[in-house]
């Protein structure tokens, strides 16, 4: 054996072998080591420049979020009733869908509400479901 086999089957230079070495030390061993990358998706990136600079919104019903034609509240309350009914159950009736609330350990009061649907009725979506309820869904521009 020759001693520049003693590097193995490196098709590359005994001097680019030792500088892929040092790049792939310094991935490896990670922070500290200098020009570490780990931390920069915690900065922000900055605004472009016809767009303002991101700022935390007001609490309160004006920034919400909420669609038109329902509260906070209302979408709170229909996010937690969707809880409760798996997309398997749905399209269902109203025997399906207290099955498949009690299945998901739902409360007496979203059971009860399910039970208070009429009979025969199939409903597509949470949606459907919530407005058979007597709730507000959102309000569609056309």
């Amino acid at each position: 054996m020759s001693v520049g086999m003693e590097r193995g089957s490196s098709k590359h230079s005994p001097r680019v072998d030792d500088q892929m070495s040092s790049e792939v030390s310094g991935l490896v061993q990670g922070p500290g080591t200098g020009g570490s990358r780990v931390d920069e998706f915690r900065v922000p990136e900055p605004a472009g420049e016809d767009q303002p600079e991101a700022t935390t919104a007001p609490a309160g019903e004006l920034r919400t979020g909420s669609p038109q034609g329902m509260s906070s509240t209302d979408v709170e309350a229909r996010s937690r009733l969707g809880r409760f009914i798996a997309m398997a159950a749905l399209p269902g009736d109203r025997d399906t869908l207290v099955a498949n609330a009690r299945e998901n350990e739902a409360p007496a009061d979203v059971v009860a509400a399910l039970e208070s649907l009429p009979e025969g009725t199939r409903y597509q979506t949470v949606s459907e479901v919530w407005a058979a309820l007597g709730h507000k869904n959102e309000t569609t521009r056309w």
